[in-house]
């Protein structure tokens, strides 16, 4: 059995794992020396992007994933299980823990604090050969990783997400989860994504922090003062365009539950942290994926029918552009390149407060 100070320091790098909007949804119980239970939840009730919670339990996928790499780091073997009877919106998994005699560290070990969202523009030096070898093989081989790196399918990606911020812009549902992710004024933030890993120049973040106080400004700005074009030019058009190439994961077998979409996020964060430890940086572009999947499940998420319009060509276009039917699975879709290290970046919750009795 592991001393608490092992289990504290593994659970402390463990919480470095991804999530929407650093929502970070997952409590960490320590029921003994050789088990952990990690209280999953999410945010599906209040954040339209959490469709049915399945980008939460790809965090959570990418929390265990995590979990069970910094364990290696200290000669222990991590394996998890779903509770039985956890309901999907509450789950609980159970880690157990078991010494590893000889066994080294995973090579991923010491990239877990060291990976970070890039936001702004990078490198449009092309991946090397090794680089799409070891990224293609990251997820492992129950998905597939399908490569967008040439001028035209950057530019192509590029028109994609112009459209898809058109939609994320002009939706009053979504309206009240931009205003509250962001935490204007700051370089690092524990909960939320702070100003200066947002994406854009000083003069449009203050623009931005003045008109998302009221939906009203918003909507004003948007019908008159063609308020999209700036934040779609500096978060969408040019980082799609300023990159080695976009990345999008596609499970073999399409997800049928919520296991499935934690595995996901085990391919997701496995992915994440090969990239950072073959010197590239890495952004998640993931609402044409959520986006895709209401339509796939024939469902709005606004009441504003202009939106559903919209997401539907989105959706054609999306599959279009990679060469996939209606029925294709995505999971999870990215942008990878060479950069300087972010000035600025979202950092976590304490661990004493994201541990519980």
């Amino acid at each position: 059995m592991a001393e608490r100070e092992t289990l504290l320091k593994i659970l402390d790098l463990a919480r470095w794992a991804p999530s929407g909007d650093n929502t970070q949804p997952w409590r960490f119980e320590i029921v003994s020396g050789d088990h952990i239970a990690v209280r999953g939840f999410d945010t599906r009730d209040h954040v339209l992007y959490d469709f049915d919670g399945h980008a939460s339990h790809m965090g959570h996928g990418a929390l265990l994933e995590t979990l069970r790499i910094a364990a290696s780091g200290f000669g222990l073997d991590a394996t998890w299980t779903l509770r039985v009877g956890s309901r999907d919106n509450n789950p609980i998994y159970d880690v157990l823990l078991r010494e590893s005699p000889g066994s080294a560290p995973d090579s991923l070990f010491r990239h877990i604090e060291q990976r970070v969202v890039q936001r702004r523009p990078m490198s449009m030096t092309p991946l090397t050969v090794e680089q799409r070898q070891v990224l293609a093989a990251a997820p492992g081989s129950a998905y597939q990783v399908q490569f967008l790196e040439s001028l035209g399918d950057r530019l192509k990606v590029a028109r994609l997400l112009w459209d898809n911020a058109y939609i994320r812009l002009t939706c009053p549902e979504a309206y009240e989860v931009h205003r509250k992710i962001i935490e204007w004024g700051a370089r690092y933030s524990k909960d939320r994504i702070p100003e200066g890993a947002v994406g854009v120049d000083p003069v449009t973040a203050r623009l931005m922090r003045w008109v998302m106080q009221r939906w009203g400004r918003v909507e004003f700005f948007n019908r008159y003062l063609l308020g999209t074009i700036a934040p779609r030019i500096q978060l969408d058009f040019l980082p799609a365009l300023g990159c080695a190439g976009h990345l999008l994961l596609r499970p073999c077998e399409a997800p049928a539950g919520l296991v499935d979409y934690v595995r996901a996020g085990v391919a997701m964060q496995r992915l994440w942290l090969t990239a950072s430890a073959v010197g590239l940086h890495l952004q998640p572009e993931m609402t044409p994926v959520i986006f895709r999947w209401y339509v796939q499940a024939g469902r709005r998420f606004s009441a504003v029918p202009e939106i559903g319009r919209r997401t539907l060509l989105l959706a054609g276009d999306f599959e279009a552009l990679v060469g996939a039917s209606e029925r294709s699975a995505f999971v999870f879709f990215c942008r990878v390149g060479r950069s300087v290290v972010p000035g600025s970046r979202s950092l976590r919750k304490d661990l004493s407060e994201l541990l519980v009795d």
